[in-house]
């Protein structure tokens, strides 16, 4: 049995989850989040707790049987405490700054680049190398990330780039003089 799987997920107050089917609709303070669960696992809700269960042992049961209380679980979080990915800019001369709901990234290309925040997506800059991401779907704030470090990822030699808060870049020695 998924030990992740068989746990109850709490549903915090000023929260609703609703079940329709093979749908689940997760609805709090922050906004709404859907997710369309996969065939063999079924979905109910009783006394303030979200029940995930699946109808036998077979393989693509099992490996659905945690992943579905995970989705919904992270559903949960989102529309209650929201998701948030930083982002840093290293660099001499690399720069980022907000320009309205877009940003616009100088990184050390012949033209500035400018980045739309994705729909449920908001992008907050703090001083001129800092960025955050954030919004209700854990999904959504981390394919933003991605994409936005995607632009110019954090090279080996001097570790100049766009790289998650926190992130290590392994660093390369770089040529030998005599």
């Amino acid at each position: 049995m998924s030990r992740i799987g068989r746990l109850p997920i709490d549903i915090p107050a000023g929260v609703t989850v609703s079940v329709d089917g093979q749908d689940v609709t997760v609805t709090g303070p922050k906004g709404e989040l859907a997710l369309s669960v996969a065939k063999p696992i079924e979905v109910k809700v009783e006394e303030n707790q979200v029940l995930v269960s699946r109808p036998d042992d077979e393989r693509e049961s099992r490996s659905l049987h945690g992943l579905t209380r995970t989705l919904i679980n992270n559903n949960i979080i989102g529309v209650t405490q929201g998701y948030t990915k930083g982002l840093e800019v290293v660099g001499t001369g690399y720069r980022v700054a907000q320009k309205g709901t877009a940003v616009e990234f100088a990184l050390g290309f012949s033209h500035p680049v400018l980045v739309e925040a994705p729909a449920g997506i908001t992008l907050t800059v703090e001083g001129n190398n800092k960025l955050t991401v954030s919004g209700i779907s854990k999904q959504a704030v981390g394919e933003a990330a991605a994409n936005i470090r995607k632009i110019r990822k954090p090279e080996p030699y001097k570790g100049k780039g766009v790289r998650y808060a926190g992130e290590v870049v392994r660093r390369k020695a770089g040529k030998s003089g005599k």
